[in-house]
């Protein structure tokens, strides 16, 4: 039954999911050619049509990628791929953990490279096409190297310790494993912006007195504290502009990245940094890490029953060990098959994204220009090549961010 189940779901994410891209094609393809008016002054026909082309070839492909994973998914579950890789691990290792650990690293190791190839088509075929791409294939593999060695050393700790305390705690498991899970998060928090991001990127002070004297006089506006101001070297790897809040406490600073002070100025810099407050202002910030770690929890509760219970593991293709501790295999099962039974989940949280980012631009047009962030909006819509017509079903299911039409006028009306 629960297979059946699986299986229904499956189809169903999978199908909504191509219709979705299909409906974002066709929509964006009929629209390619006319700019949309309020934008007819600012965008040239020829940087619409790039916005067109450069979405549809990322909608087809993530369709691609899409029907690996689930064929992947499929090979790992219904076709025993897992119980294979359970069972011989389990005839080279005698020790357990090292048993467990094994088995996920394997698995991570397999979806990594399956999604390898699409990561450099996506580098060096569809962002190298339309200018973006400024990474070397030395670069790349550099980057590639890095990220592992970090994912091995963060994640073979925390793997480990959650799988000791499953083995080990009884039925409480479930909270110390979620205590876990905040405290790594919140370590990562405090370490990206001195330890891991400085590993990929190269961060100067901003030398630029006309913006800091902004971005400090906003901030004192606005209450707010950072570490500093920095530069990071984005253009090293890409020309997308951009810029971020990063770190908390005394590690909290603003990053920008060069190429996004190379287009915007001074005063169009102040207003996004304005919207960037306006999220700390209202704690979207505080809560999405709450409701992030209230969804940890209650994934980890379902997870302690589940990890209980034979039909959960035989309907996904695997027979437990008798014997021998299944926690890696629950653990991988329910992340495996978690995001098949909660795809409903995806367009709440962007609406729930959106309507914070409309809260964040009235809250950027009190402290700052609006018209600059409106200007500034459409000079990195037209540099990052965003589509300023998308499918209104797509957008809804996914963006994050409001369609640029809406936003454009929402922000206008905020003057008026």
């Amino acid at each position: 039954m629960f297979t059946l189940l699986f299986v229904a779901f499956l189809l169903t994410d999978m199908l909504l999911k191509l219709w979705l891209s299909t409906r974002q094609i066709r929509h964006v393809r009929q629209h390619r050619d006319a700019v949309p008016e309020a934008f007819a002054s600012r965008i040239s026909v020829h940087s619409h049509q790039r916005a067109a082309d450069y979405t549809v070839g990322k909608m087809r492909l993530l369709m691609a990628e899409r029907l690996v994973e689930a064929v992947v998914l499929v090979c790992f579950t219904l076709l025993g791929g897992l119980q294979f890789l359970d069972l011989r691990l389990g005839e080279v290792f005698e020790n357990e953990m090292l048993r467990q650990l094994a088995l996920i690293a394997v698995v991570f190791a397999i979806m990594g490279v399956v999604g390898l190839p699409f990561a450099i088509y996506n580098k060096f075929k569809l962002e190298q096409r339309f200018g973006f791409n400024r990474v070397t294939p030395r670069l790349f593999i550099i980057d590639t190297v890095k990220m592992l060695a970090l994912s091995l050393a963060f994640g073979t700790p925390l793997a480990a310790a959650v799988l000791w305390v499953m083995g080990n705690t009884g039925t409480e498991w479930v909270w110390w494993a979620w205590g876990i899970w905040v405290a790594f998060n919140l370590l990562l928090v405090w370490l990206f912006p001195t330890f891991i991001a400085p590993i990929f990127n190269k961060f100067t002070p901003l030398d630029d007195p006309e913006v800091s004297g902004r971005i400090k006089h906003l901030m004192e506006r606005c209450g707010f504290s950072v570490e500093g101001l920095y530069v990071m070297d984005g253009s090293k790897r890409s020309a997308h502009g951009n810029a971020y809040f990063t770190g908390f406490g005394k590690t909290r600073r603003i990053v920008f990245f060069d190429t996004l002070l190379s287009r915007l100025n001074a005063e169009e810099i102040e207003a996004v940094l304005a919207h960037e407050l306006g999220h700390f202002k209202h704690r979207h910030i505080l809560r999405r890490m709450l409701l992030s770690f209230g969804s940890a929890l209650v994934f980890f509760l379902a997870l302690g029953w589940l990890s209980g219970q034979v039909w959960f593991y035989e309907g996904l293709g695997v027979t437990p060990q008798l014997g021998r501790p299944n926690d890696a295999l629950a653990l991988i099962l329910f992340f495996l098959a978690m995001p098949v039974f909660t795809f409903w989940v995806t367009p709440l949280m962007a609406w729930l994204s959106r309507r914070d980012e409309y809260q964040a631009d009235r809250f950027a047009a009190k402290q700052a220009s609006s018209q600059a962030l409106v200007s500034a909006l459409v000079k990195l819509y037209d540099d990052n090549a965003a589509t300023l017509t998308p499918d209104p079903v797509h957008s809804a299911f996914y963006d994050s961010h409001p369609p640029a039409i809406l936003r454009i006028e929402s922000l206008q009306h905020a003057t008026s």
